[in-house]
């Protein structure tokens, strides 16, 4: 059985995979002219657009969301540690092509990055410290 912390950071992975994954499939172009939203514009000021670039994207964020829900629904330790790894191989490595590039930012998009992708990061890493009762 998982804990209820588990349980919740499966929650949010999947809950931010889920918007990810959807917006970047289904709207490409919209995802890549204001993703995060907010008036902020994280992809667009990297390159120019590429729609298999995206799509690519928004499918590795469904199938890590796919696997955060089945995590969360079998609640076997695991499953959440799998889960976890997979998140965080993914979040690392994201996370390390943003700090290396933080230079095309202002000040409050750099804190804004290292946050959120930091974020899922520690997240990710915590469904690998006892993931179970």
């Amino acid at each position: 059985m998982t804990t209820r912390i588990h349980q919740a950071i499966l929650l949010i992975l999947a809950g931010t995979g889920a918007i990810v994954g959807v917006w970047a499939t289904g709207w490409p172009k919209g995802f890549y002219d204001a993703f995060p939203g907010f008036g902020r514009h994280w992809v667009s000021m990297d390159g120019p657009y590429n729609e298999h670039l995206v799509r690519d994207v928004g499918a590795a964020y469904l199938a890590l969301t796919v696997l955060a829900f089945y995590a969360l629904r079998k609640a076997l330790p695991e499953l959440v540690r799998a889960a976890g790894a997979a998140w965080l191989v993914f979040g690392v490595l994201h996370l390390a092509y943003h700090v290396g590039h933080l230079g095309m930012c202002g000040t409050t998009d750099k804190i804004l990055n290292v946050v959120a992708l930091g974020g899922s990061v520690v997240l990710a890493a915590a469904l690998l410290v006892r993931a179970c009762d």
